[in-house]
């Protein structure tokens, strides 16, 4: 693990301009000094079936797999879509825990967080709540504790992307410093 630990970021909103991507953009920037973030997209992966693990496989999925398989950890910023995680973001789990010809499942023991934002009141409590969920059948070491709920996220930014809102900028930052802990507590005990 490198001077500063990476983490591939993966968007659950495939819309560019989505008050997520604007929650990923604004924290990458925030953890600068503690971690670097890189979203790696996932707009292209096309819709898991096993009949399209074989040779040669998808080139889409191998480079979304081999960008979370050189990082450190994994963030994912998850909206909520009827009270779920959207289509795209689940379909790019299931790609990422799956053995490719380049070794294990890309995503296998990357510590992981989770954030999100929405317009409602909620935020993503429900989505996050059901992406635990899956994350933990998978066996990854999900960041313990309370999350990154972004409620109201149209109040919580500036023009230029950043979070404006103090209670939320402070939540943001208590995250990322939980999650450099963990990230250096799971590779140690991965390590030992």
């Amino acid at each position: 693990m490198a001077d500063r630990p990476t983490v591939a970021a993966l968007c659950g909103s495939l819309r560019r301009e989505s008050w997520n991507r604007t929650l990923l953009s604004a924290t990458a920037a925030l953890a600068a000094p503690r971690l670097a973030i890189t979203e790696v997209p996932i707009r292209d992966l096309p819709h898991f079936d096993e009949d399209l693990e074989r040779d040669p496989w998808p080139p889409e999925v191998l480079a979304v797999g081999e960008a979370v398989r050189r990082a450190d950890a994994v963030m994912i910023v998850t909206p909520e879509y009827n009270a779920g995680i959207p289509g795209p973001l689940k379909n790019a789990i299931d790609w990422l825990s799956r053995a490719t010809p380049a070794g294990g499942a890309p995503i296998a023991g990357k510590p992981v967080a989770i954030l999100g934002a929405s317009p409602g009141m909620l935020g993503t409590a429900r989505a996050q709540s059901q992406l635990r969920l899956i994350l933990q059948n998978l066996q990854l070491p999900v960041l313990p504790g309370p999350n990154v709920f972004v409620s109201n996220a149209p109040s919580r930014f500036g023009a230029d992307g950043s979070i404006t809102d103090e209670a939320t900028r402070a939540m943001v930052e208590t995250m990322l410093d939980r999650f450099v802990a963990w990230i250096a507590q799971v590779g140690g005990e991965a390590a030992a």
